[in-house]
């Protein structure tokens, strides 16, 4: 039990079951906790009202879940800077013919740093939330991130570039848990969302329809993106499209061509610059190599080239590869070569690297 002169716990509710679990499990172990729900963008009016990350109606869940675990709540307001670190960032992506991922982004800029701020000003010495993740001390001491026991809900590769700064004060109380556990805990203490179910999807898109979110949002779109679908074979123009956003790396469904040959063809490359989609056999795919840029490591970056495993998507299963930084970018820049050839990496996602269970980095496929 916690001594009542102990600095309060803040938690990150965001209304799902996940993150109401975890303070639940804070103020059974006796901590003083703080509850702390963004609102991020303005959902009035769309189908995020009614049950998405961070609309009103999950605004209103964790209301609940702090009122039944009797501790203070608070509202913070972050839609200008979601807006332009996470919104604005997404759209100038897809624009650009990149695939971006709004939810790392939003763990490095929004939740590990206003928030992280907002919480040392309520007296509160750490940040909790739901995340299936864990933070272990190296040999070296160095605090590093690691992958949660339940694997197949791991979020590391989403947290990859949370500041460093940050990890001293962050508690991740799920971490050694698996989703069942979890369930089962938040129906034992009676929260008023432990069978909510969750969300798979991107919460400011609230149709899920990214392409028509793009358009409506991007400078000069729809007109600026139009352009031509090559086919990579034989340099064809096989047709037009209708804005370089509506595609990505390794897309085979809804490219809208063919090549007259019966064969499938993916979706190998995407140039904003020329606006031309450029399709291909499956094996045009495959990369024995890419390059990363705003790398981000667990302590110094290394001065020679290193083994990993390294992961490019998420639900992808890291393989094996050796990381050679670019020594003039200060780190900021890899290369990465796979032992074999990996399918579809997408310029825009995350390249995260792995020692084990030990998270050494990361950065984005360029």
């Amino acid at each position: 039990m916690n001594s009542p002169i102990d600095p309060p716990i803040a938690v990150a509710l965001s209304g799902g079951v996940d993150s109401a679990t975890a303070a639940a499990l804070l103020v059974e172990a006796g901590h003083r906790v703080v509850g702390l729900t963004m609102r991020l963008y303005d959902a009035r009016g769309t189908t995020a009202a009614v049950g998405r990350c961070c609309g009103p109606r999950d605004i209103e869940d964790a209301r609940r879940v702090a009122a039944h675990l009797g501790i203070p709540f608070y509202v913070c307001n972050y839609e200008a800077e979601f807006t332009a670190r996470v919104v604005d960032d997404f759209v100038a992506e897809y624009a650009a013919g990149r695939t971006p991922n709004p939810c790392v982004r939003c763990n490095q800029h929004i939740k590990f740093t206003p928030l992280m701020t907002r919480a040392r000003a309520l007296g509160c010495a750490q940040l909790a939330t739901g995340h299936y993740a864990r933070i272990e001390a190296g040999s070296d001491g160095v605090l590093r991130l690691a992958r949660a026991r339940d694997r197949g809900k791991d979020q590391s590769y989403f947290l990859f570039n949370m500041p460093a700064d940050a990890l001293p004060h962050v508690v991740f109380p799920l971490g050694g848990m698996t989703k069942e556990e979890v369930r089962a805990h938040a129906k034992r203490l009676g929260l008023p969302n432990c069978d909510k179910p969750e969300s798979q999807e991107i919460c400011f898109v609230p149709d899920g329809d990214y392409a028509a979110f793009v358009a409506r949002r991007a400078p000069g779109a729809p007109s600026a993106m139009i352009g031509e679908i090559v086919d990579k074979e034989d340099g064809r123009v096989l047709g037009t499209h209708d804005g370089v956003h509506r595609f990505t790396v390794g897309q085979r469904r809804g490219i809208g061509v063919s090549a007259g040959d019966g064969q499938a063809r993916y979706v190998v490359s995407v140039d904003a610059l020329t606006r031309r989609v450029t399709v291909g056999p499956p094996e045009a795919l495959e990369k024995g190599a890419i390059d990363v840029a705003d790398v981000t490591w667990a302590g110094a970056a290394p001065s020679a080239p290193v083994r990993a495993a390294v992961q490019i998507r998420h639900r992808h299963t890291p393989v094996p590869a050796t990381i050679a930084v670019d020594g003039r970018s200060g780190g900021g820049r890899a290369r990465i070569t796979f032992d074999a050839p990996e399918r579809a990496p997408a310029p825009g996602q995350a390249a995260v690297f792995y020692d084990g269970e030990i998270l050494l980095g990361g950065g984005f496929i360029v």
